[in-house]
């Protein structure tokens, strides 16, 4: 068996347990609040508010400038002037904006794919906790169940006499306490419930959706396999990494553009003259020119400059990028890998703890066994349990996480 039978029956009456709490909008999966929260949920609609600002910068590099009417008039023959300037210089300087641009919008997307993905984890971790939260709540009222039981067994022992008064108080003690876990653990799990229809964008007041699935437990055989494997290359880049090479790539392209903005103002004019109240000139006289600007006194040096810091940041950022990247990947693998190990020591012991709480609690009934190591057996077995249900959830985590370090950019 992947687990011990009483995490199994717990995992199943969990469902349950709870749902009396959680309303009756039906059950929701997994899957499906992951959905939800990239529709609906406040996250994803900043990522997807700041991707479109920047394909509107992208909109904006690539327009072109429209020309000018200069119209005039004048006392000197011809009176009347009329031309067209005709903006020039943005066939050298629209190609480099555009191409800054581009690298701008892959990054905002690379970023927009990784908030999306960071999203999912953190629904994926909040409904995994929520799971959790709600298999101890059926852990905690079971036992507050098995120490009313107890506390029958100790009265009866007692009214045959095989049992002191002292066997009863620590008895009710027990099954005073064990109910006071179950109301803290059911609080708990209202709350986390209440957390992830926040991430959600659901009303957290009252309990309005009810979970569908349990924790899942890993597969110990495929996680052991990866614990003693290398850490395998990545088919591509990571999403973090793209988008900061994007953003390099930006950045110098824009320094390029800004060496030769200098040069902004280079227009070409076509026009004409006519109108000569003397009759010596008749007719449209055609005029052309030439607008060249002429960089004496500002030659740029403050935005090539800005352009420059900027690019050394881009620059900086991408290497911080690589060695986040890596370093969260390589942490990731070890936490999943211990957490796995955890759950696989965590399933022995479980059946240990319940194995000697079964039998110490036989034993006392038959009066070959004092009352307090029934009590000590009995919360040893409990927090094995407790224990294995946080493990599975922190392999979960794990899990989770890896994937979402470990998800490269397409080309």
């Amino acid at each position: 068996m992947s687990l011990p039978c009483a995490l199994l029956a717990l995992l199943a009456c969990a469902r349950g347990t709870v749902a009396a709490q959680q309303g009756n909008t039906g059950p929701l999966t997994r899957e499906a609040a992951v959905g939800m929260a990239l529709a609906r949920g406040s996250q994803a609609a900043l990522a997807s508010v700041t991707a479109r600002g920047v394909e509107a910068q992208l909109l904006s590099a690539r327009a072109i400038p429209n020309p000018t009417l200069v119209a005039s008039y004048s006392k000197s023959t011809p009176q009347y002037h009329a031309a067209l300037e005709i903006p020039l210089d943005y066939l050298t300087l629209r190609p480099l904006r555009i191409a800054s641009a581009l690298s701008a919008a892959d990054a905002a997307r690379y970023r927009l794919a990784f908030e999306r993905a960071a999203i999912r984890l953190d629904v994926d971790t909040l409904y995994t906790r929520a799971s959790a939260q709600r298999a101890r709540a059926a852990l905690s009222k079971r036992n507050a169940t098995d120490a009313d039981s107890l506390l029958v067994v100790a009265r009866v022992r007692r009214d045959a006499g095989d049992a002191s008064e002292l066997d009863v108080e620590l008895a009710r003690v027990n099954a005073g306490q064990a109910e006071n876990a179950a109301a803290s653990d059911s609080l708990a799990a209202i709350a986390t419930v209440l957390d992830l229809q926040a991430t959600l964008g659901l009303p957290a007041t009252d309990i309005t959706i009810a979970l569908a699935d349990s924790l899942a437990v890993p597969s110990i055989d495929s996680l052991a396999r990866l614990a003693s494997a290398p850490l395998p290359p990545l088919a591509g880049t990571p999403l973090s990494v793209a988008a900061a090479e994007r953003d390099l790539r930006a950045a110098e392209l824009a320094l390029s553009l800004e060496r030769r903005s200098m040069w902004t103002g280079l227009a070409l004019s076509a026009g004409f003259e006519t109108h000569d109240p003397t009759g010596s000139e008749t007719g449209v006289l055609p005029t052309v020119g030439i607008s060249l600007p002429l960089p004496f006194f500002n030659q740029r040096q403050g935005e090539v400059a800005l352009a420059t810091v900027n690019r050394d940041r881009a620059r900086a950022e991408l290497e911080r990028a690589r060695r986040e990247s890596a370093a969260l990947i390589a942490r990731s693998r070890r936490s999943l890998v211990a957490a796995a190990a955890r759950v696989a020591r965590d399933r022995d012991l479980v059946a240990s703890a319940n194995r000697v709480a079964a039998l110490s609690l036989r034993a006392y009934a038959e009066g070959a066994y004092p009352l307090v190591n029934v009590l000590e057996a009995q919360r040893n077995a409990r927090e094995a349990l407790a224990q294995l249900i946080d493990d599975t959830a922190a392999a979960n985590g794990a899990a989770s996480a890896y994937r979402l370090f470990t998800t490269t950019a397409l080309p």
